[in-house]
């Protein structure tokens, strides 16, 4: 028996969003339809882990996050990774996440290059035990799994999207999801060369970026 009455998925989404643009937005909306999720959290973090330090502060990403999502109801950003001054851990966050949401199943959504390199993660046998992994990927994908990720995957991956639903965590799902040929680095590289980005970000985020000169 168990006393885990589930409560409608949430999915997260973490990223520097250094600037956020429609190859971020996108994607969330239409993991929340096709997924059924309850929200779609956009998660900036303070210092990255694997990558380098954001150019723009977290005062700026925070701004351009909260900017980007103010016309869609089921997105929403969350500060926490914002608010460490220590580098932002994923399995701290899904902790958290999961000590505040007991009965609520978490949909960590990341891109199959996340999955293939999941084993060089902090803690990354542990993150199972706390969410799902929602892997979005595009035809043609190749998985190049470590040894000891493979072996995980094989025992959990599911194809049922109610699996994410009617279970805490666990489970590993592969899904088709757009992907827009939209980066963050060509972004500023374009503003950086007085070149126009617009189409390829909100234009509220785009307005913010020009009133406060950023990535010139």
């Amino acid at each position: 028996m168990t006393d885990f009455i589930p409560a409608r998925a949430i999915g997260i989404l973490g990223g520097t969003f250094d600037p956020i643009h429609y190859g971020h937005l996108r994607p969330c909306l239409d993991l929340l339809q096709q997924l059924n999720l309850a929200e779609v959290r956009l998660m900036p973090n303070h210092i990255p882990p694997h990558r380098a330090t954001p150019g723009s502060s977290s005062a700026h990403r925070l701004a351009m996050a909260q900017l980007a999502v103010s016309q869609c109801n089921e997105l929403n950003v969350d500060t926490r990774e914002l608010n460490r001054t220590t580098p932002s851990y994923t399995i701290d966050t899904l902790i958290e996440l999961a000590a505040e949401n007991p009965h609520t199943p978490v949909c960590f959504l990341i891109g199959l290059d996340s999955l293939n390199s999941l084993h060089r993660w902090h803690r990354w046998q542990e993150l199972l035990s706390y969410c799902h992994l929602v892997v979005s990927y595009r035809p043609n994908y190749e998985l190049t799994l470590a040894p000891e990720v493979r072996k995980i995957f094989e025992q959990v991956q599911t194809t049922d999207v109610e699996d994410l639903q009617q279970q805490k965590q666990g489970r590993i799902l592969l899904w088709p999801s757009t992907q827009l040929e939209i980066s963050a680095t060509r972004i500023r590289q374009l503003i950086e060369h007085q070149q126009n980005p617009q189409y390829l970000l909100p234009d509220n985020v785009l307005s913010y970026i020009h009133k406060h000169n950023l990535y010139k």
